[in-house]
């Protein structure tokens, strides 16, 4: 993503926080649209985990 886009983009992440939003809401806020990109970039680029093997991996951590 180009830096204008990520700076515009956290522009409008803090416009559509509550006014009282403390410094931790915006970087929660911040942390979490960018880890939400990197994933989708991911997905975009062939990696991840298909929902079947997700289903597998806790099937074994739910035992």
């Amino acid at each position: 993503m180009e830096s204008i886009n990520i700076k515009e983009s956290v522009k409008e992440l803090i416009d559509r926080l509550p006014d009282d939003s403390n410094y931790e809401d915006i970087i929660a806020g911040i942390y979490f649209k960018q880890q939400v990109e990197e994933g989708l970039t991911e997905l975009d680029n062939g990696k991840g985990i298909s929902h079947n093997e997700v289903k597998k991996i806790l099937e074994k951590w739910l035992k």
